[in-house]
């Protein structure tokens, strides 16, 4: 069993770690950590874990953290970079679903997040952790980013285009919409009912910090910079993201062809038959991204429609899903949930 540890477990992100690994069959969580409510039990803050997870939370000063195998951070932006470090010292494996260490130039990440960076060395470590990217490099990892939710479904919509060369790399336009809980489980007054329900809006079109990591792993993968629009927007839906992406075409590929073959072998990649929409229900609670693609009056602006759970692929499913690989467990385990409907 991989004894596991959650740093910060009273988010949407960590309780929906808590019932991705209460259900694992090959993952113990050992410890679970929150300052504000240590001593209080998990299944009293979270009645929909009740008989499946025996655990109070704990102070993270005394939580015995460094007898895990993997700890996982829940935990707003700036902790992980201030604590894993001990951690990985220790001989820990961290996976990190917050910022912290996801953008390798420190003074970009220091400008978007506010703040100065208190591990830089770890950040040149650190491995970005798509696994339809870069699974060997996260096999071997100590420390894991864990994508955002954004990055995550732009991200896989470009990756096959960007690869291949097929688009015109410096007029990449991605529009993407959230539900209310990618905004955290925090007080704050737009994402009240009355605010957010029967409404919709674009946010951050001036700048939003999940850019710079777009670009970064989608020059990465285009071995040239690229140039991309990023505007996001607030839907009166608690899970769900829906990234309406557009991208010049170079020629008359057989676009279809190439995204089934890139990702024929992807278990949590689903690419819909031609002229296909898919909605964000179809992925609720589920670790997968379903893309469609689309090509308007048959011009040669190529339409891609990619769909995730922002709190399962675009969060704690695709850190199981990191977890898997890094413990040489099937990639499947624990995360065959299947969407809920209705």
């Amino acid at each position: 069993m991989i004894k596991v540890g959650i740093v910060g477990g009273t988010g949407y992100t960590g309780v929906e770690l808590l019932r991705l690994l209460a259900q694992h069959p090959r993952a113990e969580i050992v410890a679970i950590t929150s300052r504000g409510d240590a001593g209080t039990a998990v299944s009293q803050m979270f009645p929909s874990l009740r008989n499946r997870l025996d655990l109070n939370f704990e102070d993270p000063a005394s939580a015995n953290l460094q007898n895990c195998d993997l700890v996982f951070f829940a935990t707003p932006n700036g902790v992980a970079m201030k604590q894993a470090p001990a951690l990985l010292d220790a001989g820990v494996r961290v996976i990190d679903l917050a910022a912290d260490f996801r953008i390798k130039n420190i003074a970009e990440w220091e400008h978007w997040y506010g703040m100065a960076h208190a591990s830089p060395e770890w950040v040149a470590q650190a491995v970005y952790g798509l696994p339809e990217y870069d699974r060997s490099g996260i096999r071997d990892a100590r420390l894991v980013a864990n994508p955002g939710c954004y990055p995550t479904a732009v991200q896989l919509g470009f990756m096959p285009l960007v690869e291949a060369g097929l688009v015109e790399l410096d007029h990449l336009i991605a529009d993407a919409k959230s539900g209310v809980s990618g905004a955290g489980r925090k007080a704050e007054i737009g994402a009240l009912f009355s605010e957010a329900s029967d409404n919709f809006k674009a946010y951050a079109v001036s700048g939003h910090r999940h850019l710079p990591e777009i670009r970064q792993g989608l020059s990465k993968m285009a071995a040239h910079p690229v140039g991309l629009t990023f505007v996001p927007h607030l839907t009166p839906l608690i899970r769900g993201i829906h990234a309406t992406l557009y991208a010049h075409t170079k020629d008359g590929a057989d676009f279809q062809q190439i995204f089934e073959e890139r990702y024929r072998n992807e278990p949590f990649v689903d690419i819909l038959p031609p002229g296909s929409h898919p909605d964000t229900r179809s992925v609720r609670a589920a670790n997968v991204c379903r893309i469609a693609l689309h090509r308007p009056q048959g011009g040669t602006v190529l339409v891609i429609l990619s769909v995730i759970d922002n709190l399962v692929k675009g969060a704690a499913g695709q850190a199981v899903q990191n977890m898997n690989i890094m413990f040489g467990l099937p990639e499947t385990e624990g995360l065959w949930q299947l969407p809920v409907l209705p």
